[in-house]
């Protein structure tokens, strides 16, 4: 009986919250368009400029090699010398996750320095 409730529920709060942003969204705008907005203006303020920076593509991917290899580490160490598994992936992926963010803190610092 609680199997069969865990979807529906979850399907009634996406269908919540999908009704509760799509008419806050609208009252939004009809009330920008109440204030004498124009479509162009109201345009603008939902335009992003979006400026790409490589530098948090970097750091995206050297904390997902440095998690990546914390997982590995963690379950060769698990498989060859019977570690407990829980403990040891989720500390390793700190310690290696912290050190990529230092990797990344002195490849950034570096490059902003040259600019």
């Amino acid at each position: 009986m609680v199997a069969i409730l865990i979807p529906i529920v979850f399907l009634l709060a996406t269908a919540a919250v999908l009704v509760v942003w799509t008419t806050t969204r609208h009252r939004e705008r009809m009330a920008m368009v109440e204030k004498g907005l124009s479509t162009d203006e109201i345009k603008a303020m939902y335009s992003r400029s979006v400026q790409h920076d490589p530098l948090s593509s970097l750091k995206w991917g050297i904390l997902f090699v440095f998690g990546g290899l914390a997982v590995l580490l963690g379950n060769l160490l698990h498989e060859y010398y019977h570690i407990e598994e829980g403990g040891v992936i989720i500390a390793m992926v700190g310690i290696f996750v912290g050190a990529g963010l230092l990797l990344f803190y002195s490849i950034a610092s570096k490059k902003l320095k040259t600019k």
